[in-house]
């Protein structure tokens, strides 16, 4: 059995470090967008990674259904403060990139 709320504490961690890597000057900011973007999401993480582990989609199902989430994703908090769009566009693909990948890490070890 898959523990989600462990990959959520440990997404929360991968992806704050990201943002703090990226976005050093805006930390308050970038904490307020990673937690949306968890929250936003929580629901159709949880179903799909349940899913990739019992194998009824494939890896590439998995990313697939993740990349259809980029333009959902709402960095809100950085945009507010001046981040271009453009910039926060390639951001999203970090994002998505690792969230693929820590999911992936804790479903095949």
């Amino acid at each position: 059995m898959i523990d989600f709320e462990k990959i959520l504490q440990e997404l929360k961690k991968v992806l704050t470090d990201l943002f703090k890597d990226k976005y050093s000057e805006f930390t308050k900011e970038s904490k307020k967008d990673v937690e949306a973007i968890l929250s936003d999401s929580k629901e159709k993480l949880e179903r799909w990674t349940i899913l990739l582990a019992e194998g009824k989609i494939t890896l590439q199902d998995f990313k697939w259904l993740l990349e259809a989430q980029k333009d959902l994703l709402h960095m809100k908090a950085l945009y507010k403060v001046g981040v271009s769009k453009i910039s926060l566009g390639h951001f999203k693909n970090k994002v998505i990139n690792t969230i693929f990948d820590v999911i992936k890490g804790v479903v095949f070890g």
